[in-house]
């Protein structure tokens, strides 16, 4: 469980983060939707304490973060970057294997897990030993959520995960997270800009604008009572796009 209480993110005179508060429950996925500049990322950042909040906590099943080593707060909570960010210089089974690594575990237990993660995310033994270059974008993502899951994280932070990949490889890759957070339990902050695709995976979505949390509420909360006109611009992507494939499912289009 994560909850994130009057969070607070402030550069000098700029506020970029303004007293943020969500709770997310054992299992839940939440979905956080905005803009650029909206705050979202550096939210997801402060949560696992890659960046210090100015005012405000986290905790963490319970536990302040503040009052844990960070390194072992990472152990804890899976991340998966916006840009996969694999390391061009090592191979498929070694970047999956570096939390393992960096945790001290022996050859013989990094060489199973890592063989376990590969399957688990649906990627063919044989490309262990590929560089990351080698691979297709959809199984770079794949690699990268491996990577995350490599030390069994209850709690996972995905920021943009699958924005740069073609949509069918996109959906793929929504459809087989999906699978993988049911089948392990895992408890979720997802970061998006794509409102369909935040009403698609999340149980919940926090919509955000200017550091601010404007709404947080169920799909199906969002799309019947928008909070504000810059909830309603957000939603009217994914209205507009139901609508056309109505008509043509219909036949009037």
């Amino acid at each position: 469980m994560i909850e994130v209480e009057r969070l607070q993110k402030r550069y000098d005179d700029k506020v970029v983060v303004d007293s943020v508060s969500f709770r997310v429950e054992d299992g839940e996925l939440l979905g956080l939707v905005g803009g650029s500049g909206s705050g979202k990322t550096t939210t997801l950042k402060m949560i696992n304490r890659l960046i210090e909040p100015s005012a405000g906590r986290v905790l963490v099943d319970g536990e302040d973060a503040a009052g844990v080593a960070p390194h072992e707060l990472r152990r804890r909570i899976g991340y998966v970057f916006q840009g996969i960010g694999l390391f061009p210089h090592l191979t498929v089974g070694e970047n999956v294997a570096v939390p393992l690594t960096l945790a001290g575990w022996d050859k013989d237990r990094i060489r199973a897990r890592v063989a376990d993660l590969l399957a688990l995310v649906e990627l063919e033994p044989a490309l262990s030993g590929r560089s990351p270059a080698e691979l297709s974008g959809g199984q770079q993502q794949r690699v990268g959520v491996a990577r995350a899951l490599a030390a069994s994280p209850r709690l996972m932070l995905l920021d943009e995960p699958f924005g740069a990949l073609d949509p069918l490889t996109r959906d793929r890759l929504q459809q087989s997270f999906l699978d993988l957070r049911r089948k392990l339990h895992l408890t979720v902050v997802f970061v998006t800009h794509d409102m369909a695709e935040a009403l698609l995976v999340a149980d919940r979505v926090g919509v955000m604008r200017a550091g601010r949390l404007v709404q947080v509420g169920t799909p199906g909360e969002l799309m019947r009572a928008p909070a504000d006109e810059h909830v309603v611009q957000l939603l009217e992507t994914p209205r507009r796009q139901a609508r056309v494939v109505d008509a043509l499912l219909r036949g009037t289009a």
